[in-house]
């Protein structure tokens, strides 16, 4: 996208509406108006009402911009192109119910079968069969609770059912519990909106498949979309924070993505993970001696560099690992000299994320300038 210039729909600067105010009133009088002057601490008055003024017209201008149109102001924009902020979703995660022994015809799991970690509960989507002769059948059941409360539980934490079954002994969760979001936030929201009229083509643009995709759950901060052969579409989407999708997620998005009005006909879709190409992060760095007072405050801010560093690496996919990028905020946080072990510049594939592996952040000490 290019770079949009800044807007400013009114002069918003106090002192110059002041020399503006004044000015025109010595002009129009014909007398120079000293400090002190009752007339000029009038006009001065004035002027901040009119700081007042300008600043609200330049925020409503703006508010009519798609670039700085926030909360409500920006969903009304996004009502003009039928893209509305997404509500809260729970965490999905996959159960497995297991019998205390096999039986000789189906048993049922009925839809809305609970499961609770001991805080919160889970409740089937759908019902399931356990064919006779098994011993255990998995279903999906989504967090009673929305929001990201209940992402994160590891297969086997999710273990009670909330009202015992005949015949079930036990069950357990067989994934990590994901896909759970607060409500969209504007940037998300804004994104989606940039990419709204590709969703009105049918011929499959990749940027209509990236709206939809992002459609699907506002954790999804990025999508690739290839075409590894004619008619086959590959999407993969990537969490907030550089996680990769499970596949309670990717099916999330697959039935978004497959859906009659979406998919073009002829296209077959396969949502995947993007691949994970780990990296080691191992730096050391010294701090000038002139700021050696602030030695303390520096390695607190290099630590955090580093972190921002590689939050920024895994925030996209394809992203080349770039040790450049990890030098210049480490020096801005205050090191001196910086020399990075690994990782290496490395070109990443269009369907790779690189993920951060170890991280060692060494102090050496004071250096003269």
């Amino acid at each position: 996208m290019p770079e949009l210039p800044e807007i400013k729909f009114t002069e918003k600067d106090a002192g110059i509406i002041e020399t503006e105010v004044i000015t025109a009133y010595e002009a129009i009088s014909g007398r120079k108006l000293y400090p002190g002057d009752p007339v000029r601490l009038f006009l001065l008055s004035i002027a901040d009402l009119l700081v007042q003024q300008r600043s609200i017209i330049d925020f409503a201008g703006k508010m009519n911009l798609l670039s700085y149109a926030q909360d409500d102001y920006l969903d009304v924009l996004g009502d003009l192109l039928g893209v509305y902020r997404l509500y809260p979703q729970p965490s999905v995660v996959t159960l497995e119910f297991v019998l205390s022994e096999a039986r000789q015809d189906v048993y049922t799991i009925t839809k809305g079968t609970a499961a609770t970690d001991g805080r919160l509960v889970w409740e089937t989507t759908e019902a399931m069969d356990i064919s006779a002769g098994d011993l255990s059948g998995t279903a999906t059941a989504q967090c009673t609770t929305v929001g990201t409360e209940g992402n994160g539980r590891k297969p086997g934490q999710i273990d009670t059912l909330v009202e015992p079954m005949e015949y079930i002994d036990a069950v357990r969760n067989t994934t990590v519990s994901t896909g759970g979001s607060e409500e969209e936030n504007d940037e998300n929201l804004r994104d989606r909106i940039r990419l709204a009229p590709s969703s009105f083509s049918v011929a499959g643009p990749a940027s209509a498949y990236r709206y939809w995709a992002r459609s699907a759950n506002q954790s999804i901060i990025d999508v690739t979309v290839i075409s590894p052969t004619p008619g086959v579409v590959e999407v993969r989407p990537l969490m907030t924070g550089g996680e990769l999708p499970d596949s309670d997620l990717l099916d999330q998005v697959a039935d978004v993505l497959t859906s009659n009005d979406v998919r073009p006909l002829t296209d077959q879709v396969n949502v995947l993970a993007p691949t994970a190409f780990n990296y080691d992060i191992t730096v050391d760095y010294w701090v000038s001696e002139a700021d050696a007072s602030q030695t303390t405050n520096i390695q607190a801010a290099v630590e955090d560099a580093v972190e921002i560093f590689a939050g920024w690496q895994k925030g996209a996919i394809g992203r080349d690992i770039n040790p450049s990028e990890l030098v210049r905020k480490m020096m801005e946080a205050g090191a001196k000299r910086v020399d990075v072990s690994s990782p290496i510049f490395v070109v990443l594939d269009k369907t790779e994320v690189a993920l951060e592996y170890t991280v060692t952040v060494n102090y050496r000490g004071i250096e003269d300038a």
